[in-house]
Order: C-alpha cells, then structure tokens, then sequence
C-alpha cells in the first residue's frame, strides 16, 4: 500500500524489519537498506532498468533476502516544490510495485540527494568511472538515511 504521509507509512512498518531506499531514474534504480534498528541507511546496488516486470522480479528478489519491511521512494520534485513529470514516472513506478507486494511504500523528496552523494564521493576521493558505477545507489541512501532520520523523530515524539 501507497502511503502519502510517513507518518501513515510509519504506522504501517511491521516491527524489526529493515527499510529499501530506492532512487528511481530512467537508467537504473539505485538500492539502499536500513538496519533493522532503522538507524542507518547503506548503499546496496544499481539495478539497470530494462522493463517493469524485469526490474520489478530484482527489485523483488533484494526485498525478500533482505527481509525488508518496507520501501522509501525518492520523490524528485522540482526545486519550486512542484511536481513535474520525473515525478509522475515515480508515482506510476509505486503504483505498479504495489500490485506485486503488500510492503508499504511511501515517498521521500529526495531533491539533492544526487547533490549529496556527489559531494561525499568528490570528498573521499572517488575516481569518475567508480562515481559513475556507485552514484544512484548511493543517493538512494541518502533519500533512505532522511527518512529513517524522520522516522526516529517520530517515534521520540509519539513515545518520549
């Protein structure tokens, strides 16, 4: 199930399982998993898209080994907030994941999370091709890690 807000995904999370974080591009989906204690965010892989149901049986396949419990979406919107069409193709992308898991899935603006794992790559030094090979898969734990930081505000606040 598609959930709008994370707080509705939040009470939607079964207990003690790890979270995807999934960077949706035209090429390829970069992949991230949290721990199960939701703190931390890891770069996994790069699945380089062909069509739906190809892309949907890998993608598929991570989530049942890693026993995952749930999926974070970068939603690219536009720097304005608004939402163009980058962003319909994501919407579509949940909607069709949904029909082939009970997961839920929710949405994370992942505006400069590309930014962000460019700069952290720069800053370790990483050369042009490795960046080139690692890049979405590591901006997908950005957009995983925002989350998960969100997630744990959440749960001070509704427990603490």
């Amino acid at each position: 199930m598609i959930h709008e807000t994370i707080e509705d995904f939040a009470a939607a999370l079964p207990p003690r399982l790890a979270l995807a974080g999934l960077d949706f591009g035209d090429k390829t989906i970069g992949v991230a998993v949290s721990d199960r204690m939701l703190s931390v965010g890891t770069p996994l892989e790069t699945i380089r898209r062909d069509k739906f149901t190809t892309d949907a049986a890998r993608l598929l396949a991570i989530l049942t080994a890693r026993e995952i419990g749930g999926i974070i979406l970068g939603l690219p919107r536009n720097m304005d907030g608004s939402e163009g069409p980058r962003c319909q193709k994501t919407r579509a992308f949940a909607r069709n994941l949904s029909r082939l898991t009970d997961l839920p899935i929710s949405y994370w603006d992942e505006r400069l999370s590309t930014v962000a794992a460019e700069r952290a790559l720069l800053e370790a030094d990483t050369s042009r091709k490795r960046r080139a090979e690692v890049i979405d898969h590591v901006a997908a734990a950005y957009i995983l890690q925002g989350a998960l930081d969100r997630l744990a505000r959440l749960k001070v606040q509704t427990h603490g």
